[in-house]
């Protein structure tokens, strides 16, 4: 009687469970990775300006992008330094107005002795169109100067991004007094790779009803219920999961071209001719086949 030996793990490699787990590891390490790079790009604080005892300060930040809108918010925080400054910064000796530029809605205006509080300023985009989303990309110019009792004095500027679903480069530049910022926004890393990650995934699940409507169709199951509950949910998740993407991008994005309509068409579709090739197959009489 012969006998039969029963085969080790093969040598030199790895076992499934240690492999699932180093691919896992794998996975963390590079998604932390990521993570780290827009926080640190989040954390960059863009400086210009001069360095004068006697200066105006103006502390920048990028609040929220509004695509849909073509405007972004920047929260700005205006303290003046040395003599024209009251109490430590909180308030300027004599009036003080900060100019801006063109694309900001007005200049920001401060009271003498008065206390200085944050402003949100909305300043409009320029070039791009959200429905390149999610590889979309605007621009924004951003421009200080301040006039205090009617003398042109120096700005010194910090400008930072506080909006997680934008990335920002910035190019700073200084002239007579003034500080000028150009602002190149683009959708973060993390939008990207999970926009990226919706087209496969809706295309994955429309090539899998596809896959099975053509074995239901041409092995004449008839009306498989189960199936067909499986389609239609599919075709409506398709919807639910497509207004998930992050910065809610209208209808008509490339995000829809690529991959959205075409998924529920085709997931559509084969629900269409499963129920019509079921239906005859149901109705066939045994003579008749």
């Amino acid at each position: 009687m012969a006998t039969t030996r029963r085969r080790g793990p093969a040598r030199g490699g790895l076992p499934p469970a240690a492999l699932a787990c180093l691919l896992i590891a794998a996975a963390i390490a590079l998604g932390v990775w990521v993570q780290f790079g827009e926080r640190q790009s989040q954390d960059t604080v863009h400086a210009v300006g001069g360095t004068s005892p006697d200066r105006v300060d103006v502390r920048a930040s990028v609040q929220r992008v509004d695509a849909a809108g073509r405007e972004l918010v920047l929260r700005v925080l205006v303290t003046p330094r040395g003599e024209l400054a009251e109490a430590g910064g909180v308030s300027p000796t004599e009036d003080l107005t900060l100019q801006t530029s063109t694309s900001t809605r007005g200049d920001l205006s401060f009271e003498a002795h008065g206390r200085i509080a944050t402003k949100d300023l909305p300043v409009t985009l320029t070039g791009g169109s959200i429905t390149d989303y999610p590889f979309d990309s605007y621009d924004a110019a951003i421009e200080f100067s301040a006039v205090q009792g009617g003398e042109r004095v120096p700005v010194h500027m910090t400008l930072t991004n506080a909006d997680a679903l934008f990335s920002a480069r910035v190019e700073t530049a200084e002239e007579g007094g003034a500080v000028f910022a150009d602002v190149a926004l683009g959708r973060s890393d993390s939008v990207l790779v999970f926009a990226v990650f919706m087209m496969i995934a809706m295309w994955a699940l429309a090539v899998s009803v596809l896959t099975g409507a053509w074995f239901l169709v041409t092995g004449r199951k008839g009306l498989t219920w189960p199936a067909l509950g499986w389609m239609a949910a599919t075709l409506f998740a398709l919807a639910a999961f497509r207004n998930t993407a992050p910065g809610s991008p209208p209808i008509g994005s490339l995000l829809d071209y690529a991959a959205f309509l075409w998924a529920e068409i085709v997931v559509a579709l084969c629900l269409v001719t499963v129920v019509v090739t079921g239906f005859r197959a149901e109705r066939r009489t045994p003579e008749g086949e």
